[in-house]
């Protein structure tokens, strides 16, 4: 309760706050936004401006799009722009039809997203705020409901895209730094001129954005996952850490093995899942496929999800091939492991109990 949100602090500092579709977050009184918006168009974004503009306060507004969660646009209903014979297909999926036409809907769903954004966008220009506004697109808090996905550590799980615009940062630059979400609201403080909230693992983002020579992200970038709660067992602990080109995910409490599974990432109602029935079926053409599924919904088909996987995004970016028994490879598994274990000490990280070496897979 002592530790203060971004939302707080903003409230603190005069600020008028809306959020719309949904929140998603607990305890409500720890983000005290003054409206609950539930259109997510460019409508809703002038309506919001406008009581905000009668306010007479700064404001910030938290627009939650939910077009690319499933359920996405049904091509059996409605007609999508994407073609499903011209999709690339991840590894761990099937090339069947049925996951080529579910991929497909995925990237209509995205265009959609894609849709609303402009349109809120087209709502600040019209407004005469954009140019004294910080515009922050973040592509998502985690990937599609796919095996691979949403609720793993998996680089399609973890990695999403991020835009930040606004008075005196540099436009349409690309940087390569390695940046994560617990970077947003530091940025964002320290942008507004705002004290930085206290014991945050996230840093600043406004050298590398006002293109300081010396600027620099993260040397390494971390998530977790803790199956606890009211689950069947102790709980699976899931963490992973990456320096951009290595990735190490790590677990523990493996047996009995069971991993918290959304039920938009297995049904097909009223979810729309197409590719989780799919990848059963044709688990004998496909075994890896399978293999990737089983090991996602362990409990329910009988999959050992390791305790140590190691991947090279550089050559392997869809993490087929763990490399974490591999003796080429022994020197990134302890050097990756070493930094985990470091970071797991300096967050007080008690619940995934990394041995002090590196076990053997």
């Amino acid at each position: 309760a002592g530790i203060p949100t971004l939302i707080e602090r903003l409230k603190d500092a005069g600020y008028y706050q809306g959020v719309t579709q949904k929140l998603h977050v607990a305890p409500n009184e720890k983000f005290p936004y003054d409206e609950f918006i539930v259109p997510q168009n460019g409508a809703a974004v002038s309506g919001f401006l406008d009581r905000a503009a009668k306010s007479g306060k700064p404001w910030h507004l938290f627009l939650n799009i939910g077009n690319s969660h499933r359920p996405y646009p049904n091509s059996d209903k409605v007609r999508i722009r994407v073609k499903p014979d011209e999709v690339k297909l991840p590894a761990f999926l099937p090339d069947t039809p049925v996951v080529r036409q579910d991929w497909a809907e995925y990237l209509a769903a995205i265009e959609s997203a894609d849709g609303l954004v402009g349109e809120a966008l087209n709502a600040l220009r019209s407004s005469g705020k954009d140019r004294n506004t910080i515009i922050i697109c973040l592509g998502g808090d985690h990937g599609p409901s796919f095996p691979h996905g949403k609720m793993t550590l998996y680089d399609l799980g973890l990695r999403v895209t991020l835009s930040i615009n606004g008075p005196g940062l540099g436009q349409g630059v690309n940087r390569e730094a390695l940046v994560s979400e617990l970077d947003l609201a530091p940025t964002v403080l320290d942008l507004l001129g705002l004290p930085p909230l206290p014991n945050v693992q996230g840093i600043s983002l406004r050298p590398l954005l006002e293109g300081k020579p010396d600027a620099k992200g993260h040397d390494f970038v971390t998530a977790e996952i803790s199956n606890l709660g009211t689950l069947p067992n102790k709980g699976m602990q899931e963490r992973s850490i990456c320096d951009g080109r290595w990735h190490l995910i790590f677990r523990t409490t493996v047996s009995p093995a069971w991993r918290q599974v959304q039920a938009d990432s297995k049904d097909p109602a009223p979810w729309g899942n197409r590719s989780y029935a799919e990848i059963v079926r044709v688990k004998d053409r496909f075994p890896e496929a399978y293999r990737v599924l089983t090991e996602m919904d362990p409990q329910s088909l009988g999959g050992t999800p390791p305790t140590l996987e190691l991947y090279d995004l550089k050559s392997d970016p869809d993490e087929m091939k763990n490399l974490a028994a591999d003796p080429a490879h022994q020197a990134e598994l302890t050097r990756m492991f070493s930094a985990l274990r470091k970071w797991c000490a300096d967050t007080k990280d008690t619940s995934a109990k990394l041995p002090a070496s590196v076990p053997r897979p």
